[in-house]
């Protein structure tokens, strides 16, 4: 008797594309640079990581507030719990077990399994409400979106974030569907670490608030009594006013004391965060009013296309079944899942309605809407193979049984997710190690968007894209000009051994025997500097994607 192999549980597969994915990143990450931000994360980490060691060994002298100002005083305009890992993974598993041989790579490693964490739950949550082929592309429609996997290979907060703000709407949604307080207990303990991470945290709130108020009142218009969802719901703001706040001070010794001021800084540096420079069609914007075309057109030009058509198909298939729902009077989905992947993805774009939104960080400060983007194209996906599915069996009755035999199982899942994923897989592995320099097809590639004057890079990181260049060209104790490369980032390549020692970096154009240049619109006259220093506007290697120019070195004669 033939059994059925039994599929692997959602859970599984879930936790093994997040592994499958870490270990991607792990392999990809020597020859992509260390971003200037990064440099200055790195320094922080390095604080609280000599006071964790403190902690273990003088436990008293740690808790005292001198010891806990003086570590957590660097950096403390962000919270901690990213840095705390960072400095955790670094002392553990560099130091103490070295299962990582680079310290930038140990660094790294829990922005890392953030990248998965994130990963997983689109697959989990996809799978049980639309099933194992809408859970698998919305996985990999977010993994093979290239800014995102650029991102997360740093040690840096912006995948952290998509990923524990993906875990709090995700846990508050699993509360929904069960009764008691453990279920918003998890969703408190989880806004907790989203406090602790980046202040995006502070929209969800509200995403979770709206969330609540629809189900009460259709509740209240439908049965003029709550249902259980909407309890839970209810509950679940309770335990996130309750539980984040103190989740997020325990796991920040900066706000240990001196609470009040210290919390009123920290929102007054974001809610009044200076402004950098950023070009956006040939124009480089650095103070209001911000065009407020910014973050759709930067959407279309750097998500595939394909996932931008299958999230527009996903949209409409849901809007079509709620509209029959409606129309027959039928309930509906009890937690409303759909509305709730709703205001999460339009609360993460809302503030580029303003134009008085900063857009110097680019696409990674509206990232925390791609887990939900691809929710959607994952219904997209399953609607697609719903469809080719029911077209093949008429085809099959015309032509015969045998394709019909030959198309059942995964065949068409398979076939289909092959076709409309090669295209993100073949854009993320061509973007790296330029991730901010490529663009889709849809505006031209990476060449396209250069000559639309959309910007090309930012933070200094390319320079670990031409380490080989340095390590061979640059003399014995010659001097180089690193430009927007944060010393931090630039010793951390060092460290690890991808730079040779002895090479010198020194403050200017004028002093050095070799200038980089990494090409922003605001930047040019770093350029002039090296031409005049130099006496030639030949710059002696132009590297980046796809033949576009991002960054290149001037070399002094010899």
């Amino acid at each position: 008797m033939v059994t059925k192999r039994r599929p692997l549980p959602h859970g599984a597969v879930a936790a093994l594309l997040g592994v499958l994915y870490v270990i991607l990143l792990l392999r990809t990450t020597r020859d992509l640079g260390y971003a200037r931000d990064e440099g200055f994360y790195f320094q922080a980490a390095e604080s609280y990581g000599a006071w964790l060691e403190q902690l273990v060994h003088a436990p008293g002298e740690a808790l005292a507030r001198g010891a806990t100002d003086r570590a957590f005083a660097v950096n403390h305009e962000h919270p901690s719990l990213m840095k705390l890992l960072f400095a955790a993974s670094h002392e553990g598993l560099h130091g103490g077990l070295g299962l990582f041989a680079e310290e930038g790579t140990s660094f790294r490693f829990p922005g890392m399994v953030m990248g998965g964490l994130a990963v997983a739950l689109v697959y989990l949550w996809g799978a049980r409400v639309r099933g194992a082929a809408a859970g698998l592309f919305g996985a990999f429609g977010l993994a093979m979106m290239p800014r995102f996997f650029y991102h997360a290979h740093l040690a840096c907060f912006d995948v952290p974030i998509v990923a524990v703000w993906t875990l709090v709407v995700f846990t508050y949604h699993q509360a929904l569907s069960r009764r008691g307080w453990l279920g918003p207990a998890l969703t408190g303990l989880a806004f907790g670490l989203a406090l602790d991470t980046k202040h995006n945290s502070w929209f969800l709130p509200f995403v979770l608030g709206a969330h609540v108020a629809v189900l009460v009142a259709r509740d209240r218009l439908r049965d003029r009594r709550l249902g259980d969802a909407a309890k839970q719901g209810l509950r679940n703001l309770a335990a996130m006013a309750a539980l984040g706040p103190l989740v997020c001070l325990a796991l920040w010794p900066w706000l240990w004391h001196d609470t009040v001021r210290r919390v009123r800084d920290y929102a007054a540096f974001h809610l009044g965060h200076e402004y950098y420079n950023m070009e956006f069609l040939g124009q480089n914007y650095w103070q209001p009013p911000m065009p407020r075309a910014y973050a759709w057109l930067m959407t279309a030009a750097t998500v595939p296309t394909v996932t931008l058509v299958l999230f527009g198909v996903g949209l409409l298939v849901v809007a079509r079944k709620r509209l029959r729902s409606f129309l027959r009077g039928t309930a509906g989905d009890a937690t409303e899942t759909h509305l709730l992947w709703a205001l999460a993805l339009a609360a993460s774009y809302a503030a580029w309605l303003s134009p008085n939104t900063p857009i110097f960080g680019g696409t990674k400060h509206w990232m925390t809407a791609y887990p939900f983007l691809c929710l959607f194209a994952g219904e997209g996906f399953a609607r697609l193979v719903t469809v080719t599915r029911r077209e093949l069996r008429v085809v099959s009755r015309r032509l015969g049984a045998g394709l019909a035999r030959r198309t059942r199982g995964p065949v068409v899942e398979v076939a289909l997710a092959f076709t409309v994923l090669l295209a993100p897989i073949v854009e993320t592995a061509r973007s790296h190690p330029w991730g901010l320099a490529t663009y889709t097809p849809l505006v031209g590639g990476d060449a396209g968007a250069a000559a639309l004057g959309l910007n090309r890079s930012f933070w200094g990181y390319t320079t670990g894209a031409i380490v080989d260049y340095l390590n061979r060209e640059v003399p014995k104790g010659g001097r180089v000009y690193i430009h927007d490369t944060a010393s931090q980032a630039w010793d951390m390549l060092v460290r690890d051994g991808r730079v040779r020692r002895d090479i010198s970096v020194v403050a200017s154009a004028s002093s050095a025997d070799f200038v980089l240049y990494h090409h922003e619109q605001h930047m040019l006259g770093q350029e002039y500097q090296a031409w005049v220093a130099f006496g030639t506007v030949r710059p002696d290697l132009i590297a980046g994607p796809d033949g576009t120019p991002v960054l290149w070195v001037y070399r002094r004669s010899r």
